[in-house]
């Protein structure tokens, strides 16, 4: 596991975690600057996103557990926002759930919150699972990876910006254990998450794409696993603000006045 603190020394404290396959350089490559000058920031790659292949990503709740173990630490189990992109978003919600560290803001970037038996997660993993590790190794697979992705999260959305996105996420690839990317997507899809989750002192905000979730699939599963979150909705694709400056100062203003920061 890594983790990278910056920005204000005593500035509100936002963790940042990072989504499926990822890490906090490229999830968040395009505002990190901006999140620095605002907050104090604890940046968390999972094991197995350190550009060391030879370590493997394990399971949601082991890196959960570090994730938990090092903000009781070195921040005294207190936290005052964290921001989970996508897979991101579980954690997130895991801190509120289990309660050991205590957020004063937990953000759902986008999430699907996706969950099911262990024999769907298998079919789905053999399926998915090959076609993210297998861009790392040729170009061809790379950029059929970019396609396939630009068509099934930003099919009206298809700029320079996402595309630049999606290069620099399939690209990291090969510097990644060919497990581990199976695994994480694995993992995450049948670690439960409990419905009602609720904190005294905590709020939860949803960042709630619209354009992904047209028949209102998300926002009812959003609606189960949370008690009365604050629903934060956008005309936007999956997580567009971290890539397209068309929402990039919208939701980052947003964000702040939910944290109470002033830009």
């Amino acid at each position: 596991m890594q983790f990278t603190e910056m920005g204000l020394e005593d500035g509100k404290t936002m963790v940042l975690l990072p989504g499926t396959a990822c890490t906090w350089q490229i999830n968040f490559a395009r505002v990190i600057d901006e999140l620095a000058q605002r907050y104090h920031l604890v940046c968390v790659n999972y094991d197995g996103f350190e550009g060391d292949p030879s370590i493997c990503f394990t399971s949601v709740l082991e890196v959960y557990e570090k994730i938990e173990d090092y903000l009781i630490e070195r921040h005294n189990g207190h936290v005052d926002g964290a921001y989970g992109s996508s897979l991101g978003g579980s954690f997130a919600a895991l801190l509120v759930q289990r309660g050991r560290v205590h957020v004063d803001h937990a953000f759902i970037g986008s999430s699907d919150l996706d969950q099911g038996s262990p024999i769907v997660a298998r079919i789905m993993t053999m399926i998915v699972g090959p076609m993210l590790s297998g861009a790392a190794k040729s170009e061809k697979k790379r950029q059929k990876l970019v396609d396939k992705l630009a068509k099934a999260l930003y099919a009206d959305e298809d700029s320079d910006e996402m595309r630049s996105f999606l290069e620099e996420f399939s690209r990291s690839f090969a510097n990644m254990h060919p497990k581990t990317i199976s695994r994480e997507f694995y993992s995450d899809y049948v670690t439960p998450l409990a419905d009602g989750i609720h904190r005294d002192g905590t709020t939860i905000h949803v960042i709630h794409a619209l354009r992904m979730d047209p028949k209102g699939e998300y926002k009812r599963r959003y609606l189960r696993h949370f008690r009365e979150p604050d629903l934060m909705p956008f005309d936007m694709q999956h997580e567009e603000w971290l890539f397209g400056s068309t929402w990039t100062d919208t939701v980052l203003a947003a964000i702040d006045e939910k944290m109470g920061v002033s830009a």
